[in-house]
């Protein structure tokens, strides 16, 4: 048995099939009957007698039929006659079989199934209620929103039955009704084709628009401009995955693009993080654009010119539109649902995740492996970008194959860890390399790689790929260009008065006494 709750219908001879739920979490298996709730379920049992009519009629309507209303077409149907006088259809449909009274009979009668559905009397009465095909999608429409009506009906039915029994876990609960409440929303009217003359008249007026423009970088901007030359910006409905080993600096390149967008470009943004506690992540942040060391603030080892820095720069990031959400675990469901409102409400314009793997998947019926859980979170992922029409930005974690590599260490498409769905789906794939992290003192050309990370462009969609070479501040958290590396002058631009701040720092901080327990590396600090 399905985990969740499970649509299902019995067959019962001259009437209507019983609408049942079966919930199967912790036990609970009560089989429902809605006939017995005082109310008949939504239906329009006469529109799906046209629509079959339709198909006796024209045979080739099944296949507009079949489009509307998706997979499992025939449970669409309320009448269990429908049901089986549609899936007669389907065969001969499959078989490229003409479908006309004639066949259909047959088909019926071959299957023991014309004496449950009235015999010919009825087929023949179904083929008289439409003169034309013409209106069959319309029709079809109809008996789908019913459909759609009895799903939602049979969910709250019974999530009411079992949110009075109180040995239920309410978190399951509420989850399991998110999912099957989802999985309707996932079954609604399909989007129709769109013709070519329409398609071509918008990507005209986008042209015109991005020609009057007067830079290069058409998405949002993260701030690098050897990237944004790569890929124009991140645009609208794309998915950029972001990969790297544990340790290279994923979640603080993903706050500088995130921050730089936000301050800059005044783009909201969206930031989930699931590793990440929020105030952590806002730290962080604050660190990198105070140009403050992250490690000081950690174990309060902070100078008076750390404090201004951080107090002058804090009202400049205050003012940008950045929403972080650190639920652990967030289904993607709940991610999704946050999203929309969060578009509607302060119609963000990118979003952040931290990181994809860490994502729960829609619980499916029976087992599921790793692979196909991060596939069904990829695809649906690229489908919020493409609904929200805005870019999504994805970390993920890259598997042991890049250090377990002799010679070249950077990363590449297969290194990606548990599916490969990841490639497939996502519009970009950028990777994130830290050469000296292996020992490598110099790249090809001599020139140092000590806090060089790379940044590796293999897979662009509507683009070229290509690397180029970013400065990790890693004190900062911060990513500079390789023209733009920390000096004195970038500090000045933190505070007018920060340069002479910074020397009496270095007396202050000197005189201070080492706190116990401090880490070595920047990177292990949780901040």
């Amino acid at each position: 048995m399905q985990s969740g709750f499970i649509d299902r219908s019995q067959e019962t001879s001259g009437s209507y099939p019983l609408d049942k739920m079966v919930g199967s979490r912790r036990g609970f298996r009560q089989e429902i009957d809605f006939t017995k709730e005082g109310r008949v379920p939504p239906s329009a049992v006469e529109v799906e007698q046209e629509v079959l009519g339709c198909i006796l009629l024209q045979g080739e309507a099944i296949e507009r039929v079949i489009q509307v209303l998706g997979e499992d077409a025939e449970m669409v149907f309320y009448d269990f006659r429908h049901r089986i006088v549609f899936k007669a259809m389907l065969r001969l449909y499959m078989r490229r079989e003409a479908i006309d009274l004639v066949t259909l009979s047959d088909e019926l009668k071959r299957n023991e199934e014309l004496e449950k559905v009235g015999g010919n009397y009825y087929i023949a009465e179904i083929s008289n209620k439409v003169a034309t095909a013409a209106n069959v999608e319309y029709y079809a429409i109809i008996i789908k929103e019913k459909y759609l009506y009895r799903r939602l009906i049979s969910v709250a039915t019974q999530v009411s039955k079992l949110s009075y029994d109180q040995s239920v876990d309410v978190f399951d609960l509420v989850e399991q009704a998110s999912q099957e409440v989802f999985r309707i929303s996932q079954a609604g009217i399909k989007k129709k084709a769109s013709d070519i003359k329409s398609l071509l008249k918008e990507a005209t007026r986008m042209i015109e628009s991005l020609r009057a423009r007067k830079t290069s970088v058409t998405g949002v901007a993260s701030g690098f401009s050897e990237l944004d030359n790569l890929t124009a910006g991140f645009q609208p409905s794309d998915m950029i995955i972001i990969a790297a080993r544990p340790s290279t600096g994923k979640t603080a390149f993903a706050l500088s693009l995130a921050r730089h967008a936000a301050v800059e470009t005044k783009t909201p943004v969206l930031v989930f993080s699931l590793e990440m506690a929020e105030i952590q992540l806002a730290t962080r942040m604050l660190c990198a654009e105070a140009f403050v060391d992250a490690q000081q603030v950690r174990t309060g080892r902070i100078s008076s010119g750390d404090m201004t820095n951080i107090v002058s720069r804090m009202d400049r990031l205050s003012q940008a539109e950045i929403y972080i959400d650190d639920t652990p675990a967030i289904s993607i469901i709940e991610l999704g649902a946050k999203a929309r409102r969060l578009k509607q409400e302060k119609n963000i314009g990118m979003i952040v995740v931290d990181y994809l793997q860490l994502i729960s998947p829609v619980k499916e019926g029976g087992k599921s492996n790793r692979e196909q859980e991060i596939a069904q979170i990829s695809r649906s992922l690229k489908a919020l970008a493409k609904e929200l029409s805005l870019p999504v930005i994805a970390l993920a974690q890259l598997n042991r194959s890049v250090e377990q590599r002799s010679g070249d260490r950077r990363p590449q498409l297969s290194d990606l860890r548990e599916s490969g769905s990841i490639e497939q789906d996502a519009d970009v794939v950028m990777f994130l390399s830290r050469p000296e992290t292996y020992g490598i003192q110099n790249f090809p050309d001599g020139s140092s790689t000590k806090d060089v990370v790379e940044v590796v462009i293999g897979k662009q969609r509507n683009g070229p790929i290509g690397d180029i070479k970013l400065k990790f501040l890693k004190q900062y958290g911060r990513f500079e260009t390789m023209t733009t590396v920390y000096t004195s002058a970038n500090l000045e631009q933190a505070t007018d008065d920060s340069k002479m701040l910074r020397a009496a720092d270095d007396i202050e901080r000197a005189s201070l006494p080492p706190a116990s327990g401090m880490m070595l590396n920047p990177d292990d600090a949780p901040f």
